[in-house]
C-alpha cells in the first residue's frame, strides 16, 4: 500500500487502530474473542455484475447466488458518515466490475473528502480517456489494473470476452494523463494472476511492466472452488500455486490455516444490499452478520453474530468454509 495513507490518519483512528491491534492479540492469547475498537478497513460492493467472464470467478460466471445490483449512494454516505472517525481505508470493490456502477466516481469523492484511503480493482475496460480523468480528479489513492497475460492469446484464456491490447492502451493513456495533470494519485499497480496458461510469461510481463510506466507490478496466486482434484490452470510451478498435491493425488492449500485470523477484528465486508459480511472469500454472502438498513456498523461488528463466528475461528478455522481457501500470507 502507497505510504502516502498516513496523512489520512489522527488521534482518533490511532487509538482506535491500537484498540484493534491490543483487542486481537489479547484474544489470540486468552482464545476468545474480545473487541476493544471498531473496524478501522471496509470493503464496500459498488456493483456486482461484470463486462467479463472469468473462468474462475462467481460473477463472471453467472454463479452468484445472492440478487444482482449496485450501491445506493445516500445509503452509502450514511455509513461513511456513520464511520469516517475510525475508518482508515475504504476498498471500493468486492464481485463485480465497479467501474460499471453509475456512482463510482461519487463513492470515490465522497469518502475522500472524509479524508478515507480509497482503493479499487478493475479489469481495466472502462478506462476511456473521459473514465481516466473523472478517475484522476476523484482523488482515488490506488488503483489495482489485472493484466494477466501478455498476449491476447494467453490473455482471453482466462479473461473471457477481454482485449488485450485495448487494456494496454488504456493504461498507457492513464499513466501518461496522470503525469500530464502532475498528480500522484492513484497509485498503480499492475497485478498479474499466474496460471499455467501463463506462467511462462513472468519475466515477458516484467518487461511489459516496464513499458506501462505503472508504479507497481505484484504476481499474485489464483484461487479455484474446486482444487482438491486438480484444475487445468494450477500452475505447474510449484512457487506459484496455493496448491500443493499430496501424496494421496489430492490437492490441498499450502497455508496452514491457523485459529486465527486478523481481518475478523480489522475489517469488514459490506454487499451493495448492506449485508456485512466478515470476509471477502465469502462470495454468496453465506455469512451474514447483519443488513445495515436494520442497525449500525459499531452494533453488528460487536453483535452476537459477529462474536461466534470469530469464537468459530479460534476452535477451528479449517471447518469454517470460506477459510478453506484463504491465501493471507502467502506471497510469490
Amino acid at each position: 500500500m502507497k505510504k502516502n495513507f498516513f496523512f489520512n490518519l489522527n488521534f482518533q483512528k490511532t487509538i482506535n487502530f491500537f484498540k484493534i491491534f491490543i483487542s486481537y492479540y489479547f484474544s489470540k492469547l486468552i482464545k476468545k474473542p474480545f473487541i476493544f475498537g471498531e473496524a478501522f478497513s471496509l470493503s464496500i460492493e459498488p456493483c456486482n455484475f461484470c463486462n467479463l467472464q472469468c473462468l474462475e470467478c462467481p460473477t463472471g460466471k453467472k454463479e452468484l447466488t445472492r440478487k444482482i445490483g449496485e450501491i445506493n449512494f445516500n445509503f452509502y454516505k450514511k455509513i461513511i458518515d456513520e464511520n469516517m472517525k475510525n475508518l482508515i481505508f475504504l476498498f471500493l470493490y468486492f464481485q463485480g466490475e465497479p467501474y460499471l456502477s453509475k456512482n463510482f466516481f461519487k463513492l470515490i469523492s465522497y469518502a475522500n473528502k472524509q479524508n478515507i484511503y480509497t482503493k479499487t480493482s478493475t479489469n481495466g475496460h472502462f478506462l476511456d480517456e473521459k473514465n481516466i480523468r473523472k478517475t484522476i480528479l476523484s482523488g482515488l489513492d490506488e488503483l489495482i489494473i489485472s493484466v494477466d497475460g501478455t498476449n491476447q492469446k494467453s490473455y482471453e484464456s482466462y479473461r473471457k470476452g477481454g482485449n488485450f491490447n485495448k487494456l494496454l492502451d488504456s493504461i498507457k493513456n492513464f499513466t501518461s494523463l496522470k503525469k500530464k495533470l502532475k498528480s500522484k494519485k492513484p497509485y498503480i499497480i499492475i497485478q498479474f494472476l499466474v496460471l499455467r496458461s501463463n506462467e511462462n510469461e513472468i519475466s515477458d510481463m516484467k518487461n511489459l511492466f516496464k513499458i506501462l510506466n505503472a508504479d507497481k507490478l505484484e504476481f499474485k496466486t489464483a484461487q479455484f472452488y474446486n482444487f482438491k482434484n486438480g484444475n487445468p490452470l494450477i500452475p505447474i510451478n510449484n512457487k506459484f500455486s496455493r496448491y500443493k498435491i499430496g501424496k494421496n493425488g489430492k490437492y490441498f492449500i499450502k497455508n496452514k490455516l491457523k485459529n486465527h485470523c486478523w481481518r475478523s477484528w480489522s475489517s469488514a465486508v459490506i454487499t451493495w444490499d448492506f449485508w456485512v459480511l466478515p470476509c471477502c472469500f465469502d462470495k454468496n454472502a453465506e455469512h451474514k452478520m447483519g443488513n445495515l438498513k436494520e442497525k449500525s456498523l459499531k452494533k453488528i461488528w460487536n453483535g452476537k453474530l459477529y462474536k461466534n463466528f470469530r469464537k468459530k475461528i479460534f476452535i477451528s478455522r479449517k471447518n469454517i468454509y470460506i477459510c478453506k481457501n484463504c491465501n493471507e500470507g502467502l506471497k510469490i
